[in-house]
């Protein structure tokens, strides 16, 4: 073997257990929503989310295109969908993307968020990020957050929520990142491509959890990122 495809084989090799050792196999939070994907969906699939829907939808032009980065179940992205928006569905859960698959009637993109890169081709006027983000830790949430500026056109809108407070860590077998509002805005101060546009708190809106609060945020793409 010469040393040009000895150097090939010896960086597919490092780029594979890379991979194998921050895949969905490793990755405790991807492994809970595979453990737990029929009790989440049961909890989740009905929680009634219009209001906030149509708070970002007002941001959009009629069939817009929407990419729902961690669709979960498919909820939002059905009823995005209904209303004749153009809807591409993302999830890190394989078994998520199947019953999102099946519940949406779309194709669903299994990756890790962290593995997300649009392509040359793919952009959206709108990404909806709703309770998905809040499951990366602060330092992987910021290229991500960069990555999805790349995906939107100028002008674009990015709804994301959080659970609200400042804790960071596991939380019943599941990293959460929480952000008070305050704590928000200063994060996005290394986020120079966004603006925030509105920010309000909510209740759970899934029943017995009314006293959970959430920080739900619309932030606007204004610059090409460098």
């Amino acid at each position: 073997m010469d040393n040009t495809k000895k150097i090939s084989t010896t960086l597919q090799e490092f780029r594979q257990a890379s991979l194998t050792s921050t895949g969905r196999d490793k990755n405790p939070t991807l492994r809970y929503y595979e453990d737990h994907a029929e009790e989440f969906t049961a909890a989740t699939i009905d929680a009634d989310m219009e209001d906030i829907r149509r708070r970002f939808l007002a941001h959009l032009s009629a069939g817009a295109r929407i990419l729902d980065f961690g669709c979960g179940t498919g909820r939002d992205t059905k009823a995005f969908r209904e209303l004749a928006y153009e809807v591409t569905a993302l999830d890190g859960s394989e078994s998520l993307c199947r019953i999102a698959g099946d519940y949406a009637g779309v194709p669903v993109r299994c990756m890790d968020f962290r593995e997300y890169f649009p392509a040359q081709d793919e952009y959206y006027d709108g990404i909806w990020a709703c309770a998905s983000l809040l499951h990366l830790k602060k330092k992987e949430l910021l290229p991500v957050m960069h990555t999805l500026g790349r995906a939107l056109t100028v002008g674009g809108v990015l709804y994301v929520s959080f659970k609200y407070g400042n804790y960071e860590g596991d939380r019943n077998g599941r990293h959460f990142t929480d952000f008070t509002a305050e704590g928000f805005q200063e994060y996005l101060t290394m986020l120079p491509e966004f603006k925030l546009v509105e920010y309000w708190v909510t209740g759970d809106v899934r029943p017995g959890r009314r006293d959970e609060r959430w920080l739900n945020t619309i932030l606007e793409r204004t610059k090409i990122h460098m």
